[in-house]
This record gives structure tokens, C-alpha cells and sequence, in this order.
């Protein structure tokens, strides 16, 4: 049985793919890629680089996707990882003595994270460390599928490691918005499911209460000033979700039409 495998589910990460499996290719036995039928050269790359590709239908709840690369896996330990994440060698170094003992009473382990965001790395904010549980024993963990920014479910223990990994996923304000677009059309569509109202109430709760609320969080509770305009344009932006959100909602309700998130996931 291999020692650690490492997993990813990915959709048209053509630009990000390869940086990714060279972050670890001195610590990975095995690397498997749940592709959601990209349009792009992410699973010839992924291919060429050695990983085992397996093409499937790109899911609205892309964590679908990432359960089935757990699944596939064969390693006793399991790194999850986003084709816009990278393993620093530091990081890679922790990893192996932790897979090294004998012995080990967690079957989980969170792993600090450091977002990248108009040109740094955000060390406030909330933003970091932005702990995400990434490295986890074969069949003791699973995603629930319920949120896109949920976290791993582990049975047992979880312990910490030190050492970062890099997240890559907004390298231009572009490229953030973007994100930004799915995510607030996704929590638009769970307001339907839902059947929000439409009430006084809360379109004061999701046009001002949420959004100010949100960054006076980030940029003060958190000190997202410290990270300088890019920590306030952080905040700015995340407190914007909310009433993007509602009014997207607002749009389809009052015209009668329905999500295609299919469609604008793409």
C-alpha cells in the first residue's frame, strides 16, 4: 500500500496544474485527479506529469468531486489539495517526518494557510493562518457536500503542523472577482431553496447589517489594516457578498426565473 497520495479535483486549471504537482513531487507516491471536464489542457498535463486522471461531469458542489478523489485514492495517508495551492518545501519536510512515526493518534491534521491577494500574502484579516485540514488517513475523513467552503469531516483526533501552504487563488483583482460571481450566485441559489423573504427586514439585514458588519470584522476585529489597502479592499469586497447575493436573488424571484448554476459556475 502506498504510503501517500495525493488528490485534487480540478476544472480548467491548466495554468495552475503544473506548479501544483511540482510542489510535490518528492513527496507524493501517488497522485490522482478528479477532473470535472475541463475545456482546457488540465488532465493532459496532469497525465504527462504522472498523476492517475479520471474525467467526470463538473459539479455544481465541486466538494462531490473531491470526495471521489478520496475515494480513489490508494495511499494510507491522503494531502488534499486545489490546483492553486503549493507545498512548501518546508511544509514538505514536516509532512514526511509526520508520515515517518510509527505511531500517530490523529487521523487528521490542519494545515496553516497563507492566501495571496493583490500582491502579498494577507497576514490579518482573519485571513491568516487559515487553517484547513489537508492531510488525513485513508477512509477517516470525507466532505459533506453541503458548502462550498466547507471543511473535511474527520472521525477523531486533529492535530496541527507548522509550516504553510501557499494558496494562490486570487493572483488578479480579475481573477477574485470571478470566484466572487460564483459564490454569490451559489448563496443566491440557497436563498431560493430556502425561500428567503423578500420582507423590510431583510433587505436591511443583507444590503447594510451584513456587509458592515462583515468588514468592520475583518478590517478592525482582525486587524485587517495591518495588510494595508490590500486588506481593505479585502474587506470591502467580503462584506459586498452579502447584498450581491440578496439581489441576485431579488432579480430571479420578482422576474420569476430560475438559477442555471450549471451555467454560471462555468
Amino acid at each position: 500500500m502506498k504510503k501517500l497520495s495525493v488528490v485534487l479535483a480540478t476544472y480548467n486549471e491548466e495554468a495552475n496544474i503544473k506548479d501544483c504537482l511540482n510542489s510535490v513531487e518528492n513527496l507524493a507516491d501517488e497522485i490522482v485527479v478528479v477532473d470535472g471536464s475541463s475545456q482546457d489542457r488540465t488532465r493532459e498535463i496532469a497525465e504527462k506529469m504522472g498523476a492517475k486522471v479520471y474525467l467526470v461531469a463538473n459539479k455544481i458542489m465541486f466538494h462531490e468531486n473531491k470526495q471521489l478523489a478520496l475515494e480513489k485514492a490508494t495511499g494510507q495517508w491522503i494531502l488534499q489539495l486545489d490546483a492553486d495551492e503549493r507545498v512548501t518545501p518546508d511544509l514538505e519536510k514536516e509532512i514526511k517526518l509526520q508520515l515517518e512515526k510509527k505511531d500517530c493518534q490523529y487521523n487528521g491534521f490542519f494545515i496553516p494557510r497563507k492566501n495571496y491577494f493583490l500582491g502579498r500574502f494577507l497576514t490579518k484579516g482573519g485571513q491568516y493562518p487559515d487553517y484547513v485540514i489537508r492531510l488525513l488517513k485513508k477512509s477517516q475523513a470525507y466532505f459533506p457536500c453541503q458548502s462550498v467552503h466547507e471543511q473535511i469531516k474527520v472521525k477523531g483526533e486533529i492535530g496541527y503542523l507548522k509550516n504553510d501552504l501557499l494558496h494562490l487563488a486570487n493572483p488578479t483583482l480579475s481573477r477574485y472577482i470571478r470566484n466572487a460571481n460564483r459564490y454569490t450566485t451559489f448563496t443566491a441559489w440557497q436563498m431560493k431553496k430556502k425561500n428567503t423573504s423578500l420582507s423590510l427586514f431583510n433587505k436591511l439585514k443583507y444590503l447594510i447589517y451584513l456587509p458592515l458588519i462583515t468588514f468592520l470584522k475583518i478590517y478592525f476585529r482582525h486587524k485587517g489594516f495591518v495588510d494595508g489597502f490590500a486588506g481593505f479592499v479585502f474587506a470591502f469586497f467580503s462584506g459586498l457578498h452579502y447584498p450581491i447575493a440578496f439581489i441576485k436573488y431579488w432579480e430571479k424571484k420578482t422576474l420569476k426565473k430560475d438559477f442555471n448554476l450549471e451555467k454560471d459556475w462555468q
